[in-house]
This record gives C-alpha cells, sequence and structure tokens, in this order.
C-alpha cells in the first residue's frame, strides 16, 4: 500500500475507512459481511468463551460481533458504543472473561479486527493516516486530551507511521470543498449515533490551491442513539410497565423508573438478567396492577429481545424520515407492540435534543462571529441528517438552495483520505499532542 493513505471515521455506531492514492476519488474499505458487501462496519466487539472450553477465547468484530452475542448472549460479552467513553476518567477499565481491558485495549482490539475482516484492502500499512474526531466527545466533563492519548495509543499499535487527527465535520468539509467552483464560507453538520459536531470553514482558491481556514465551531452530544432511546421510551416502555404501579403493605407504588434505562442501550438489556434489579422484577409480576405488562418485560429480558427491538426502532426512524406517518412493529415471543407513528409524534418525543442541537448550531456561528447570512454554504452529513426535524433546524437558518445532503455515511472517511494527500496539512489536522 505505499504510497496511499487511510481515513478513518471511527463512530460510537458505525466506522468506515477510505483510501486514497496520489491521484483520482478515494474508494471505501468494503467488508464480506454474512448479509453482503457493506462498507459501514458497526463498531461493536464481542468476546466468547464457551463454558465448555473458556480457554477458546474468540473475538469477534462488527456484524459478525453482533451474530456471536444474538446466538449465545449467555456467554458471550458484547461491547458497543465503546467511543462514548474515551474522554471520560472515570472509565479505567473493564473486565472481560477474566481479563482488563481499557479504553485504548479495546479500540486496539477493534482496529485490529477491521484490518483482518477487510482482507487484501488493508493488508499493507498506508504512508499516513488521517482519524476523524468529534468536536465535543460524548460525556459529562470530557477530557479532550485524555480521549486523544487513548486514541494515539490504540493507532500506534496498528504499526502505521504517522497519524493525525482531524474533526469529524472538517474530514466532511474537506469531501464537499472539492465541487465548489468558487471562494464560499461552509458550515457542515455532521450527525452520529453519540454526537452533532458543527464546523464553519472558509475555502479560499490561491495558485490553483485550496485553502482552509477554520473560523468556529461547536458540538454536542446528543444524536442518533438519543433518538433511539426516546422512540422506545415513549413506545415500549409503556408496554412493558413503565409508569403503571405495584402493591406492597397496602400501599400503592409506582413501578421504578430504573428499571428502563438499561433501555437506552439494547446490548445491556442482558446483563440485567443476573442483577438485584431483575430478582425485584420477577417478584412484581405478582404484586403489579398490571402483571402482564410485567411479565413482557421479563420475558424481553429473558429471551434478549434486545437486538430486534434495535431494529425496529431503526426501521421506524427510517420510514418517518421519508413518510409522515409509519408502522412501529415489534415482535418476538409472546409480545407484539404495533402502532402507527406520526411523524410529529416523533418530533415532539425528541424536541429536547433538538433543542440542544439548534443551540449548538447557534453556537457555531457565534464563534465563527457570522450571523446566518455569512454562510455561503451549508453541507449536512451522517445518519441523523435525514431526520426531517433536524434539517428544518438549518432551513429556519439558511436559504434552502445554499443547503445540501449526501453521501451521509461515507463523506468523512473519504474527506479525510483525500486530505491525506495535501502538501500542507498544518491547516486540516494536528497530532495528538497538539
Amino acid at each position: 500500500m505505499s504510497g496511499y493513505s487511510l481515513g478513518i471515521d471511527f463512530g460510537t455506531t458505525n466506522t468506515v475507512l477510505a483510501l486514497a492514492d496520489a491521484n483520482g476519488p478515494a474508494r471505501l474499505v468494503t467488508f464480506p459481511a454474512p448479509e453482503g458487501e457493506l462498507f459501514a462496519f458497526r463498531s461493536c466487539l464481542s468476546f466468547h468463551a464457551p463454558a465448555e472450553a473458556p480457554q477458546d477465547r474468540q473475538i469477534a468484530a462488527g456484524p459478525w460481533a453482533i451474530d456471536a452475542y444474538v446466538e449465545d448472549p449467555a456467554e458471550t460479552r458484547f461491547i458497543q458504543s465503546f467511543k462514548s467513553f474515551a474522554a471520560q476518567e472515570s472509565f479505567t477499565e473493564t473486565q472481560i472473561l477474566g481479563r482488563r481491558y481499557r479504553f485504548e485495549d479495546l479500540l486496539s482490539t477493534f482496529l485490529l479486527k477491521v484490518r483482518d475482516y477487510a482482507g487484501g484492502a488493508l493488508s499493507g500499512l498506508p504512508d499516513r493516516v488521517i482519524v476523524g474526531r468529534p468536536v465535543t466527545f460524548v460525556g459529562g466533563s470530557p477530557k479532550e486530551s485524555l480521549a486523544l492519548e487513548r486514541y494515539e495509543i490504540a493507532f500506534q499499535r496498528m504499526g502505521v507511521r504517522e497519524v493525525l487527527y482531524a474533526y469529524e465535520p472538517v474530514g466532511a468539509a474537506f469531501f464537499f470543498a472539492r465541487e465548489l467552483k468558487e471562494d464560499a464560507t461552509v458550515l457542515v453538520g455532521d450527525f452520529g449515533g453519540g454526537t452533532s459536531d458543527f464546523s464553519i470553514i472558509r475555502f479560499e482558491r490561491h495558485g490553483g490551491e485550496m485553502r482552509a481556514i477554520p473560523l468556529g465551531r461547536a458540538g454536542v452530544g446528543v444524536a442518533g442513539d438519543a433518538f433511539d432511546y426516546r422512540i422506545i421510551d415513549n413506545l415500549v416502555s409503556p408496554e412493558l410497565g413503565k409508569g403503571s404501579s405495584y402493591e406492597s403493605f397496602g400501599k400503592v407504588l409506582p413501578i421504578p423508573n430504573r428499571y428502563y434505562a438499561a433501555f437506552a442501550r439494547w446490548d445491556q438489556l442482558a446483563m440485567m438478567r443476573a442483577s438485584r434489579d431483575m430478582r425485584e422484577i420477577r417478584k412484581l409480576v405478582r404484586e403489579a396492577v398490571e402483571p402482564e405488562k410485567i411479565t413482557r418485560l421479563v420475558e424481553t429480558l429473558d429471551e434478549n429481545y434486545g437486538y430486534r427491538l434495535y431494529r425496529a426502532v431503526s426501521k421506524l426512524k427510517e420510514t418517518l424520515s421519508t413518510e409522515a406517518m409509519a408502522e412501529f412493529r415489534f415482535e418476538a415471543g409472546s409480545i407484539r407492540i404495533v402502532r402507527d407513528v406520526a411523524r410529529a409524534q416523533f418530533e415532539g418525543w425528541i424536541a429536547p435534543e433538538l433543542a440542544k442541537i439548534e443551540v449548538a448550531v447557534d453556537q457555531a456561528l457565534a464563534d465563527a462571529g457570522l450571523p446566518a447570512g455569512g454562510i455561503d454554504r451549508v453541507f449536512l452529513t451522517g445518519g441523523s441528517s435525514l431526520v426531517p426535524a433536524v434539517r428544518a433546524i438549518f432551513h429556519r437558518r439558511f436559504e434552502s438552495g445554499r443547503i445540501e445532503t449526501g453521501a451521509e455515511l461515507e463523506s468523512i472517511a473519504s474527506g479525510l483520505a483525500l486530505m491525506a494527500r495535501e502538501r500542507d496539512l498544518s491547516q486540516w489536522t494536528a497530532r495528538s499532542g497538539a
């Protein structure tokens, strides 16, 4: 792979890689997955140790990890969305099947598995790697320097000679800027699973080369995953007992809401089966005012329906991006939850997240010292940019003719790979210690 550069968009939900040589467009790295060739590789890991042979430890990533977990959840430790721990000092390590894993261990394990699954596409070492990073890392009081230090350790374990970092929306901006016919001030919005990030960049051509002048940026730790949880919280959790009551010593008390917090992460549901909460939930079947709902909750947890639920939620969200009304259908075992959902309902559920995103857009404009009229072009990317209520935030501020979308999952990785062949990278990137 001598002479090639590699762009890596390591996302909360998906990871995308792109390669670029000295000329021509970037090309995405694809994976021969069980369900067909793909380029958006799920950011997850599974660790499996059969009870009869615990020494036969097996590690999988992406769709292979999901398959391993769904097939044998009792003997498989599943890890997803671990990017959200990158900047958290409180996360030092986790125990997985008797071994300690720090964040950088999880990330390097994931990267090495990605390389294995890619086969010949990543059989050698690229000359340069540019990694995307969020404008604002997820979590309360995130420590950016810690996250980048952990990134550096993990990427160095791949053996690459040079690793640089660029803001994820800047990677998307570079992808978009290739099509500009004239100088322009561009706002890029990148909507992932865990974060929504915004950068404002002035693009100017001098002597045939593109110059980029960063003007402002902002970000917020909410995006698609938060939208998913709102759907579950409003459609599914009430059918599993949330908001209902139980009787104890002659008093009618509310079912604790904490039982339903785990639904924010479908892979965490299986872990509840051995918890103290699970013992309490089983007892509530006898004490609940509506025992049939708690029975559904027990079945959902015992039978590990989390992934099926996640797929049902994703399908609803995707359909509501193009239709004003959609059917939510979750059927598993004896559980059947079918509801018609209007787009307006969904938008009402995610109103708190939309408000935070809106504030971040205004913060980016303020950081750049520009009014909305000072933005020539707007480029929206990432899966959640397809949500009409998200797009409406920009249509309220900017003329429709200035707003463009496209390449929602590939623009960042492709932009990073193309960026790597620039002669002067100082305006685009930094090393982790910079």
